[in-house]
């Protein structure tokens, strides 16, 4: 499918790359966990915290140097990493510096991308924790592209068009789970239905959140997939988060990102998926 690139998709398509890599709104510091830069902090969100202490002081969150630069400290090795985290972010939550709360554990990493900890979703963007994701782009026989448009009380982006499947990477999840897995939750498709599954490519997103008030920054890396949806077969949202599926035309497709209509991420991936 080559997507139809009129002045006004172009446009669009060129605006989002540049806003999909921007620095900072306002200064951050590193967070580091025993001793692991995992993220940033904008200046300010973590005092209160500090001075008050995590869970009566069984942990330590201290802003110091320590050889590399001023950056916030959390010292909980080993086992206590996870809790640590957690009490954090409650922290965080009781004052109002959380995203939309999802009671869903995302893993945290070191900078080799393995895992260390887990922390709730709502506050990866405010403490500026490197993120995946998957999006899976759905191609039917007659040459349309199936979209889904997001319900209207989805937290993030709501009621705008998404390819067939777009969810994050849970902690439990590698990337082949979190495709199976979000495929049926989002679509109602298990992959053995699906023909011709491929991985298309990767995007990398660094910019600033509205989270936690505007205090939060994405880093996230989105692999996506594209397939062929077998004549016949329909998508069938299962867990309430999309509204409903539309096949469209690939003029279709072209007019929705040249009105905007596309989240961020769904118009980037559409738009390396087809050429544009």
């Amino acid at each position: 499918m080559r997507l139809a690139i009129d002045t006004a998709a172009a446009r669009w398509l060129a605006d989002a790359r540049a806003e999909a890599w921007q620095p900072p709104r306002q200064p951050r510091l590193p967070l580091v966990l025993a001793g692991v830069p995992v993220g940033s902090v904008a200046e300010g969100v973590l005092d209160e915290i500090a001075f008050q202490g995590l869970q009566d002081g069984r942990y330590v969150l201290l802003k110091e140097e320590r050889g590399t630069g001023l950056a916030w400290h959390l010292d909980a090795p080993g086992p206590e990493a996870t809790p640590a985290l957690n009490a954090l972010a409650e922290a965080l939550r009781a004052q109002g510096c959380a995203g939309p709360w999802r009671n869903e554990p995302l893993a945290v990493c070191n900078p080799q991308g393995e895992p260390i900890a887990t922390i709730e979703r709502g506050l990866v963007r405010v403490l500026g924790i490197a993120t995946r994701a998957v999006h899976l782009v759905g191609l039917a026989p007659c040459g349309r592209m199936w979209l889904q448009l997001r319900a209207q009380t989805k937290p993030n982006n709501p009621g705008m068009w998404d390819t067939l499947m777009g969810g994050m990477v849970s902690a439990a999840d590698t990337v082949p789970q979190a495709l199976e897995r979000e495929t049926w939750e989002e679509a109602g498709l298990r992959l053995s239905a699906l023909q011709d599954m491929a991985h298309g490519g990767s995007l990398v997103f660094s910019r600033p959140s509205r989270e936690g008030g505007g205090v939060g920054y994405m880093v996230e890396r989105i692999d996506w997939f594209r397939c062929a949806v077998p004549e016949g077969v329909e998508p069938c949202n299962q867990d309430g988060e999309v509204e409903r599926f539309e096949l469209a035309s690939v003029d279709g497709v072209g007019e929705r990102l040249g009105a905007g209509l596309f989240t961020l991420e769904a118009g980037l991936v559409v738009g390396a998926c087809c050429g544009g």
